[in-house]
């Protein structure tokens, strides 16, 4: 049985390989395209990875904090074109999930905008008045 089966494709081990006549051999490149992997869940690893992707929650700001914060942006209001670096750190939401990130932004304050609650940066970042957690400066001795 043995012997058997190393013979068993001696009558078409040496015949030539067939070729078609009508249709021409597909190149290598395209041979191997064939075989590359397939992705049968497309975005599946993107919704994981956002899932997986950590937010911050906003923290709720005491009346005193809230209150040292307004007078510090009135403080800002009277010494505007002075020059003063400041660095206000504040929340920015998520658009895809619940929370946020802090982020703190140094710059010179170009305007307060009273309308639009907002406090516009010289490099034209716009602050939400609302989202701002902390304010630091020369000016409030503070260094950072």
């Amino acid at each position: 049985m043995e012997n058997q089966d190393n013979h068993s494709y001696d009558d078409i081990i040496n015949l030539p390989n067939p070729t078609s006549t009508k249709h021409p051999r597909m190149p290598l490149s395209d041979r191997a395209a064939q075989f590359s992997p397939f992705a049968a869940l497309t975005g599946h690893e993107a919704a994981i990875k956002e899932t997986a992707r950590r937010t911050d929650e906003k923290l709720m700001l005491s009346d005193e904090v809230i209150a040292e914060l307004n007078e510090k942006l009135k403080l800002i209001a009277e010494t505007i074109g002075t020059q003063q670096v400041v660095r206000i750190t504040y929340f920015v939401p998520d658009n895809k999930k619940a929370g946020g990130a802090y982020i703190s932004h140094a710059s010179y304050v170009k305007r307060i905008d009273k309308y639009e609650h907002t406090v516009v940066m010289e490099d034209k970042t716009v602050i939400p008045i609302e989202q701002i957690s902390d304010i630091e400066g020369e000016m409030f001795g503070d260094m950072f």
